[in-house]
């Protein structure tokens, strides 16, 4: 028995720390409370108003998730959700996001394309914000903490960077509106730029910032869809024109206007981040770069 012990351990330990398997683990720890919270949530509060305000107390639950995972698995410090630099990278990656949105709707409208038709109660937009934060913390800490960093740390920053944005696009293919070349589309402007920023700081709350930024000026200021979801925020407004400038069905974060830009933003971040040398090499390069040094 102690012989056969002996032998499985190593394998087992092998595949404990196996890249795919931490991601999976990782994910549970995250999902499995913050799904039974959210569903609680819908279960037990009938008011819709009241059940957007609580979904903060889900945001807390996902980050403490997250906390539990690194700090019992990973044993280490949660350095990319680290207090130093949090509400100075949160408020500029609050501004790029509205920046980025603000952009693609000003040239949309002065293409003729974003019509606004009137507006509604500031109720209506602050209604928003609740579930933007949550989106935009989950999709970060999952896409971005969980497997942009677990894939960079196996397969370096590029590989990363390309499969991490191929998942995150191909996540929003369920969601109404979507077509293969619109979750592309996501993934070149959405996935590079948001796993490029994290690259820059080696946090989270640049991404994060950009991201509830934009689903919010997309959304809860311009009531444009975000990603297929229907939304009612300050203005009323409808774009008209062709799919490839107007998105569709998806949103205006389909738009070419919109590729072009984030893209851009993602290019600025992927070279910031090369000139602060914060580009990953693959295992097996660090591996052989180290055994050489030696």
């Amino acid at each position: 028995f102690n012989m056969v012990s002996l032998a499985v351990a190593p394998w087992l330990m092998r595949a404990w720390r196996f890249p795919l398997t931490r991601i999976v683990v990782a994910l549970a720890f995250v999902m499995v409370p913050a799904t039974g919270a959210s569903v609680a949530l819908q279960k037990l509060v009938a008011d819709k108003s009241i059940r957007n305000l609580l979904i903060i107390l889900v945001v807390g639950i996902v980050i403490a998730s997250y906390f539990a995972y690194v700090k019992w698995v990973e044993k280490r410090a949660v350095i990319e959700l680290s207090a130093r630099g949090a509400i100075g990278e949160t408020m500029l990656g609050l501004l790029i996001g509205a920046l980025l949105f603000s952009a693609t709707i000003g040239i949309l409208a002065l293409a003729g394309v974003y019509q606004v038709t009137g507006i509604n109660s500031w109720q209506a937009m602050w209604a928003t914000i609740p579930l933007f934060i949550f989106a935009g913390v989950m999709e970060e800490i999952l896409i971005r903490g969980v497997v942009f960093r677990i894939l960079e740390e196996w397969l370096g920053s590029w590989i990363a960077l390309a499969v991490s944005a191929l998942i995150f696009g191909a996540l929003h293919l369920p969601n109404d509106g979507a077509t293969l070349i619109n979750t592309a589309a996501l993934s070149l402007e959405a996935g590079v730029m948001l796993a490029a920023a994290y690259m820059v700081t080696r946090r989270l709350w640049l991404p994060i910032g950009i991201h509830i930024a934009w689903n919010f000026t997309q959304g809860g200021i311009f009531s444009v869809a975000v990603s297929g979801n229907e939304m009612k925020g300050l203005l009323n407004a409808k774009l008209v024109g062709e799919e490839w400038l107007t998105g569709g069905k998806f949103g205006a974060e389909a738009s070419v206007v919109a590729v072009l830009l984030c893209v851009l933003a993602g290019i600025y971040f992927v070279w910031r981040a090369q000139r602060s040398g914060n580009v990953m090499q693959p295992a097996w390069r660090r591996n052989s770069h180290s055994r050489e040094s030696s």
